[in-house]
């Protein structure tokens, strides 16, 4: 949990099913306003992914501030997104989107220790949080090609980009962290910090 100026941020549960709605609303006000990106989301899904303890929510005491959740995807759930991040407009510029990307982030990796965290976006400011992160910019065909996750895009006005390039590009941006790749560069600096000694 992290706290900061009376923001809470933590794992959304059933008892958070009150923000629904205005999560759904500010996703889709977020599209819509930027023109491109973050596809709409029905209130099951979000009340799902809160049910399910796959869910990040910002609370200012009782006022909604912000919202992100994680989902799985593939036969085995390799994948794992962070999806549907928003901050609300009087907590822009703050670092908060910052702090619940990192808050879903650490709650993924808790889930799905083994999986690859991945993500697509047209926003400048989750590319850099998800730089921060570890993830690196990749080739659309090193995500998941559970067909489920892309239909998923087919709420964004950016879709039929998506359709007619089979998957393989669109104006997003694609971004992957891989926890092998990760270890394997860790390993690889001990090794250097030895043959330097």
């Amino acid at each position: 949990m992290y706290i900061e100026d009376k923001i809470t941020i933590q794992v959304a549960t059933e008892r958070h099913a009150t923000y629904v709605a205005e999560i759904c609303q500010v996703i889709a006000e977020s599209a819509r306003i930027r023109g491109t990106g973050i596809a709409k989301r029905e209130p099951a899904y979000i009340l799902s992914k809160m049910k399910d303890g796959k869910a990040i929510i910002a609370l200012d005491g009782d006022k909604l501030a912000g919202f992100c959740y994680i989902e799985s995807w593939g036969k085995d759930k390799n994948y794992v997104a962070n999806s549907g991040l928003i901050v609300l407009a009087g907590y822009r510029k703050s670092g908060l989107g910052k702090q619940i990307k990192k808050a879903a982030f650490e709650l993924s990796r808790v889930k799905f220790p083994e999986a690859k965290l991945f993500g697509i976006t047209t926003s400048l400011a989750v590319l850099r949080i998800n730089h921060a992160l570890g993830y690196r910019p990749v080739h659309f065909s090193q995500l998941t090609n559970d067909v489920e996750f892309w239909s998923g895009c087919k709420g964004c006005i950016n879709y039929p980009i998506l359709e007619s390039t089979s998957r393989t590009n669109c104006l997003c941006t694609a971004m992957l962290y891989d926890p092998e790749e990760k270890k394997q560069q860790e390993n690889n600096q001990v090794e250097e910090k030895k043959i330097a000694v």
